[in-house]
């Protein structure tokens, strides 16, 4: 397992795979967390392409991107992740982060291959929560 902790002190743009212009959904949530902690966050849903999601504009892939992306965070189905994966690689991504509920071995052993890092099954912001803000994301309110 990767050092959660060190990458989201290391890395500071992050595609995220997924998200949703409806305000609601978790995915969209956790951008505008991630922007709000000071990480440069590119929405990525080809049905939204060319529009604005909290304020940065969608792209249809991750490849569309021309800045160094960092974290590919996914927020699609596991069947859609080892494509993802490859898209990964081709950008120059240092880490494939899965979100809960979503795992791949074959893109794990794939992330091996590539020297790339490989997170499954974990919320960025839950995690950042955790490591920085000392929040235990379940019970905020009993945190200290």
């Amino acid at each position: 397992m990767s050092d959660i902790k060190e990458i989201l002190s290391k890395y500071k743009s992050i595609a995220m795979v997924g998200v949703s212009n409806d305000t609601t959904k978790a995915s969209t949530i956790v951008m505008k967390y991630m922007q709000k902690y000071g990480f440069k966050v590119y929405p990525v849903n080809p049905r939204a392409a060319g529009q604005k999601i909290l304020g940065e504009e969608v792209f249809a892939t991750i490849s569309d991107i021309k800045d160094q992306v960092d974290i590919v965070d996914v927020f699609r189905p596991s069947k859609e992740v080892y494509a993802i994966a490859e898209d990964a690689i081709k950008i120059g991504a240092k880490v494939l982060w899965l979100q809960l509920g979503i795992r791949d071995e074959k893109a794990k052993d794939l992330m091996e291959k590539n020297n790339i890092e490989y997170v499954d099954n974990k919320c960025t912001k839950m995690e950042y929560q955790k490591y920085f803000l000392k929040i235990r994301p379940a019970f905020p309110v009993l945190s200290n």
